[in-house]
């Protein structure tokens, strides 16, 4: 046996998409790592071995402009760009390139964590190691740093050193949860096998195993959907062992899920009623997906009714937005729908108290186990929530490691340099404003060559039979003084049109009602028709114009998408798979849907101009569309002078510029996903800048310099490090072509010396 002792400045256990995250943050700012996991492939559930989706705060198109920014983001537009066919092995690499690409990461696979020693009180903790031995290669290897992360989904680590958690479910007096039972237990959500198929193209047998169950003696055939051309997450149903222990009677849960899944294939191959003599299995998992086991305590809980609430924690570091998603402990067996589900209004926010021990002092944790009730835990728990988590508790740890203090202390004393560094990293943090004094761009006078100035969707090229309720949504900046639609009527005919607004800068639902007019159409085809709606905000913010159901109109719809442009219909697309799933139809974001409208608006227009899309927004302090669009954007590019946009920065004095940092729009509206989902029309989000170069004045030369020149970007996020700092009072980024959008567009720029 070979024993080694490895020293960093973070251990982090755990290489799920959490560890992942967290690691590479952890990095980027400067602190060694070492990351374990006990797989031979990073990814966790997402990884080629289990093969679940990476959803997240989006809800496969639920909730809008809610796709994770920072490292997940990161992730998700790489194997966009490299990946569109959803190939897991091939996500494996996004993965593990994207962990290579960081030389401060030690990367450890194949070592199973089993052995921690921590030290003190019951109530006062420390991790002193945690040791792990390397399957094949014979190597116990002990791990020593000030800072450890329990990413391991089943939280083994900050178990063993004696971290307070929780297991099972909580009863309803605790936190107040609706959704809670009236008396705590040990329930908890099952496991998952998934299966691939793929056709042929000649006819295929299959022999059952002996161990393979008749699913026709059970309910599954008639309480679940069962189809010979689905296969992986389609089959997230085959869950089962939520009243067991998800852990240590892993083996039997695994081979009940074995058992069903060759019996569903049996089912499909030999019943007779199915279309599947070509049809063959590609793959079969061997590794439960977990969803649920130990959820840490830390120094907040976070539970139903902060989700619902939305509340905006102070100390908020991350966001989520998949509805609170419960299934029954029976799992695939249950006589109930597979799972039900309850949505807040948008997205929700995670403190960082959820995300370090109560009482083990250097222990922070993301993922799956962290401080959340059961309830609560029914959204947290998908994956790329868990990442935005990791990238999270990875920065605080190494704030805790390059000051020498405790994850509790960078809460009480270094909080927002926490946050103010989230937002530096393009985290997934929405409604907090850029602070940091040392960006020089807000400290500048910004201008650009052209400016969207006039909202108006005027290039129809499909219609839309008003049958039912239909809403555009639009940013209101600074006031609203009428709109016309595009509309084509049979015959005279009345429309109801209301004006809402949407409540809070985070939402994209009708929440409080404004006014509304009843507008006389004309029998007649595409004409402009005039809505007298009128709005003056206090603050700029969304409007919500919902046009009632009429059969006599038709509307029209454009191919040109505008970011903080949204369509919606109401009631018009009940959930893919409603059969197993409940979702109560009057909850907003399920009633008003964009899923059949996405990157295709309705056809109008907003008198006089808006400043929504004004240069300054590049300096406003938002990165993403909160309340407004937070994007500048120029008119279509071949309105601009030699087919080009720029925007320029312009200080009083002189500045030294050493790093500059370039946030693009890459759509968060769009939902991304790394498997077999969906696939989008495109590998490379269209509004993104293809092709820019930057000039400044240098003022040795007394003319404009070229200092950077890029081709081919297909990344949200550009970090420019000169060689030689440059002294300038004028910085100019100079867009010459995008990947397909018409306009060009920028969201933030930074600037540091």
């Amino acid at each position: 046996m070979k024993t080694e002792q490895i020293s960093s400045d973070i251990t982090i256990v755990g290489g799920g998409l959490s560890g992942i995250c967290a690691a590479i943050a952890a990095a980027r700012l400067g602190s060694t790592v070492s990351l374990i996991n006990n797989r031979p492939v990073l990814g966790g559930n997402s990884s080629s071995e289990v093969r679940v989706w990476v959803c997240g705060a989006t809800a496969h198109g639920t909730n809008r402009y809610a796709r994770e920014t920072g490292i997940m983001g990161e992730l998700f537009v790489e194997n966009q760009y490299r990946n569109p066919e959803g190939n897991p092995y091939i996500w494996d690499l996004v993965l593990l390139e994207a962990i290579r690409a960081e030389e401060r990461i030690t990367l450890f696979l194949n070592t199973d964590v089993h052995e921690v020693e921590a030290e003190g009180t019951e109530e006062d903790r420390h991790i002193r190691s945690v040791t792990g031995w390397m399957m094949g290669s014979e190597r116990r290897i002990r791990f020593e740093s000030p800072v450890f992360l329990d990413c391991s989904g089943d939280g083994l680590i900050g178990f063993l050193a004696g971290a307070r958690y929780r297991l099972g479910r909580e009863a309803a007096h605790e936190y107040g949860e609706e959704w809670a039972p009236e008396i705590a237990d040990q329930i908890t959500l099952g496991s998952t096998l998934l299966f691939y198929t793929q056709d042929a193209g000649r006819p295929v047998r299959f022999v059952p195993p002996s161990f393979a169950k008749n699913i026709e003696e059970t309910p599954i055939p008639i309480k679940r959907v069962i189809r010979s051309g689905d296969s992986g997450c389609h089959y997230w149903w085959i869950e089962w062992g939520g009243e067991l222990d998800t852990v240590h009677q892993n083996e039997r849960i695994r081979d009940e899920l074995w058992s069903v899944i060759y019996g569903i294939w049996d089912y499909i191959k030999n019943s007779g009623q199915f279309d599947a003599d070509t049809m063959t299995l590609e793959w079969v998992g061997s590794i439960p997906g977990k969803r649920e086991y130990r959820r840490f305590v830390g120094d907040y809980v976070l539970n139903q009714n902060d989700i619902l609430a939305q509340e905006p924690f102070a100390d908020r570091v991350a966001f989520g937005g998949w509805s609170i998603d419960l299934h029954p402990p029976q799992g695939m067996y249950a006589e109930t729908s597979g799972s039900k589900h309850m949505h807040a209004d948008g997205i929700y926010h995670i403190p960082y108290r959820s995300l370090y021990s109560v009482n083990v002092s250097n222990l922070l944790f993301a993922g799956r186990n962290v401080s959340a009730s059961h309830v609560a835990f029914g959204t947290t728990r998908v994956m790329a929530t868990c990442a935005v988590m990791g990238e999270a508790a990875g920065t605080a740890a190494a704030l805790c490691a390059a000051k020498g203090v405790s994850p509790r202390e960078i809460h009480d004393q270094h909080l927002e340099e926490l946050q103010q560094t989230l937002l530096r990293q393009d985290a997934s943090v929405i409604g907090l404003r850029n602070e940091d004094q040392q960006d020089l761009a807000p400290k500048a006078v910004v201008t650009a060559s052209t400016t969207y100035s006039t909202i108006a969707i005027d290039q129809p090229d499909a219609s839309y039979v008003l049958e039912r309720d239909i809403g555009i949504l639009f940013p209101v900046a600074p006031s609203l003084q009428g709109m016309e639609l595009l509309i084509s009527a049979e015959e005279d005919t009345e429309l109801r049109v209301e004006l809402w607004d949407s409540g809070r800068g985070e939402n994209y639902v009708p929440a409080s009602q404004q006014m509304d007019t009843i507008i006389r159409v004309a029998q007649g085809e595409q004409q402009w028709v005039h809505v007298d709606i009128k709005w003056e905000p206090a603050h700029p913010q969304n409007a919500f114009v919902v046009v009632r159901q009429n059969d006599k109109v038709t509307l029209y719809q454009s191919s040109q998408p505008v970011i903080g442009i949204l369509a919606f219909e109401k009631g018009a697309a009940p959930h893919a798979v409603a059969a197993l799933e409940e979702h109560d139809e009057r909850q907003p974001v399920v009633a008003w849907s964009m899923k059949a409208l996405n990157r295709r608006p309705f056809c109008f227009r907003i008198a006089g101009q808006t400043e929504a899309y004004q240069p300054e927004k590049v300096i406003d302090g938002y990165k993403r569309p909160y309340g407004g669009p937070h994007s500048w954007m120029s008119l279509p590019l071949n309105e601009n002078e030699n087919g080009e946009a720029w925007v320029e920065l312009q200080w009083e004095s002189s500045v030294t510029i050493r790093e500059i940092l370039l946030t693009w729009n890459d759509d968060v509206n769009e939902d991304l996903i790394n498997l077999h989902h969906h696939r989008t029309p495109f590998d490379i989000i269209p509004e993104l800048v293809k092709t820019y170069r930057i000039e400044a004045d240098a003022e040795a030369e007394g003319s404009r310099v070229l200092i950077e020149s890029v081709r081919d970007n297909h990344l949200r996020t550009n970090r420019i490090v000169l060689k030689c700092p440059i002294s300038t009072k004028t910085l100019r980024i100079i867009m010459e072509e995008t990947n397909g959008g018409s306009c060009a567009e920028l969201v933030e720029i930074r600037v540091y010396s």
